[in-house]
């Protein structure tokens, strides 16, 4: 079965070189055969392994190939190995499944797009990069996929580069995540100091019996690296502008891939933060403080796309909220719940976008009910997901273990319990508010499109998943299932509990919560609308609109006075001096050009007076 690993990435990544270098001898269909083929073909892959992986469980809990040795230098060695355990399992399956769907829907969305080929060939090499992160055996090889999915998320965001936004929000995004790459590479240069090895495994062994000051900073530092990556304060700017790029390049992004790495990497280093109880708190609460900005700055959003970029940011918040309280199993279960929904929310976004003449604007749309009835079914069943709908929805279960450990893990506290119960509400609210302004009331733009089978398949599957899928792990009232806890319970720590409150009143409340904020976001733009249009003008939704001016406060503190220096520095010293330099070389330059007449006697003259000089100060000296 190890053998088999290494096709994991190299399936997309042949994909790719065959679409980079001869994709414009292709026609549409063998191209799109390619990028299919490639992804799904490591999709069944990912299923061969995951049956056998449970099936017959390795004893040491999980499997390593080693493929060849990349680099070494005295004590410092670098291999590719790949490793697959229980956790990379899960993010295997998500990448490969997820994206495999995104491909098959690409088909359909990017028919008629002239660049067809380079489309597919970068969607292939960021599931490739990506693949390799999670199944990274040691943090360099981990880093070569972070750096491909943040190359990849660049050629993406920018693919209609024809237009100078797009080309700017990919930039954004390149250069706000370069932030946190750095604070990564730093962590990696302190963990090698401290214990002379980069191997992930090695890392955990050696951490179980170790004791550092440093070790707080470094994973501070691997922390900022993960806030870059899933675009949690301060640096969640770059993904609402990341909407730029085609919609199955948005469902890629915030479902399966780029912003999930920065989960994936606290998860995989649990070791180093289970040392630091101060780095688990500041993971805690900026996972709540994210959660709750980007609620409120996706309830007054307009474009269907930032509302669901902020849910994305706001949704990764409660991730990290898990991570910071030790619920470890939680925060990769609600990332899996999260793919199924938030890709089946993009894709249906999409397809809305591309039926209504490229329509972003909510408040434009309306109507789309009973004239994109599947699309409707299954929008809805995600914003549901989403919105954590009790009981019949896979988000509710994800979801309401992460609300529990917020108040009852060891690192809990009933404000960080507040805060997500607060998130619930603002949630429910927002995307009830986005399916009522998108189906409901009157039509306000006329359909330009039709969806085809290509587009609906996806569709259909996702809704399917964002319903069953949480049922693999039910609380103790409900059965007490847990398939997947269990699971992926032997890669990540057991949670531990300071408190064990009534589990069934809590999860009465979040479930109250969540039903009052969709019932109220019905009343409120089911028959108000132009009350609600003018509420929403007003300066509270005006701040959020703009996400909480973050990206004022940046211009404010970091763009200009940047260019104001540049300005003022454009004559300085340095200049000057360099100036003088050039000065007196020129001079030199011209004073030596008289010298060459063209005359021979000039040049004999020359010699004779140079070699009396030598021949005095010889005799001087």
């Amino acid at each position: 079965m190890e053998n088999l690993i290494w096709l994991l990435p190299a399936l997309p990544l042949f994909g790719f070189l065959l679409l980079a270098f001869l994709g414009s001898k292709f026609n549409r269909e063998a191209i799109a055969f390619i990028g299919i083929g490639s992804v799904s073909l490591a999709t069944i892959v990912s299923l061969y392994l995951a049956i056998n992986f449970i099936s017959s469980p390795p004893e040491n809990g999980f499997i390593s190939q080693t493929l060849w040795q990349w680099m070494q230098v005295n004590n410092f060695k670098v291999t590719i190995t790949f490793h697959y355990d229980a956790l990379s399992l899960v993010f295997v399956f998500v990448i490969t499944f997820v994206g495999a769907l995104i491909h098959l829907y690409s088909t359909e969305f990017m028919a008629h797009d002239e660049y067809y080929s380079r489309f597919f060939a970068y969607l292939n090499l960021f599931v490739c990069s990506m693949l390799i992160l999670v199944l990274a055996d040691n943090l360099v090889l981990l880093y070569l996929g972070w750096e491909g999915v943040g190359l990849c998320s660049y050629l993406l965001i920018g693919f209609w580069y024809k237009n100078i936004k797009n080309g700017i929000a990919a930039q954004k995004a390149f250069i706000i995540t370069r932030i946190g790459d750095t604070s990564l590479a730093i962590g990696m240069f302190l963990l090698f100091k401290e214990f002379g090895t980069l191997t992930i495994s090695e890392i955990s062994q050696q951490a179980v019996s170790h004791s550092s000051s440093s070790i707080t900073l470094i994973a501070l530092l691997l922390f900022g690296g993960a806030v870059g990556k899933s675009a949690q304060l301060p640096l969640q700017t770059w993904l609402p502008d990341a909407m730029a790029g085609p919609s199955p390049v948005s469902a890629l992004i915030h479902a399966a891939t780029m912003v999930t790495a920065g989960v994936y990497l606290l998860a995989r280093m649990h070791t180093i933060f289970e040392l630091s109880p101060a780095a688990m708190h500041v993971v805690a609460a900026v996972g709540a403080a994210t959660l709750l900005i980007a609620a409120t700055s996706a309830l007054a959003q307009k474009d269907i796309k930032r509302v669901l970029a902020y849910s994305t940011i706001s949704q990764l918040g409660y991730m990290f909220l898990a991570l910071g309280v030790g619920a470890w199993w939680a925060a990769i279960f609600h990332f899996m719940i999260h793919a199924f929904f938030k890709a089946l929310l993009f894709l249906g976004a999409g397809t809305i976008i591309e039926a209504q003449h490229h329509e972003h604007n909510m408040f434009n749309m309306g109507g789309l009910k009973d004239k994109l009835p599947t699309v409707f079914k299954t929008f809805v069943i995600g914003s549901a997901a989403l919105a954590a709908l009790p009981l019949i929805s896979a988000g509710f279960y994800s979801k309401d273990a992460i609300i529990w450990y917020s108040l009852t893990a060891q690192n809990g506290s009933p404000l960080l319990w507040l805060v997500a119960i607060i998130g619930s509400f603002i949630t429910a609210l927002y995307t009830t508010r986005m399916v009522v302004l998108t189906f409901y009331g009157t039509s306000k733009t006329s359909l330009s499109y039709q969806p085809g089978v290509r587009m609906h398949i996806p569709l259909i599957i996702l809704a399917f998943l964002s319903v069953f899928a949480g049922f693999i792990e039910l609380p103790h009232n409900f059965g007490h299932v847990t398939l997947f806890s269990g699971f992926v319970g032997k890669a990540l720590p057991t949670t531990l509990l300071k408190i064990e409150p009534s589990e069934s009143l809590f999860q009465l409340i979040a479930a109250i919560v969540c039903l009052v904020g969709i019932l109220l976001g019905w009343k409120l733009y089911s028959s108000n609308r132009e009350k609600v249009i003018d509420l929403e003008s007003g300066g509270l939704f005006k701040f959020f609109f703009n996400g909480w001016y973050f990206d004022n406060l940046y211009k404010v503190l970091f763009q200009q006075p940047y260019f104001f220096l540049a300005r003022i520095n454009k004559n300085d010293i340095v200049d000057k001096s360099n100036d003088v330099i050039v000065g007196i070389s020129s001079w030199l330059s011209n004073q030596l050009a008289t010298s060459q007449t063209g005359s021979m006697r000039w040049y004999v003259m020359g010699i004779i007076a140079g070699a009396i000089m030598i021949l005095t100060l010889q005799l001087v000296l």
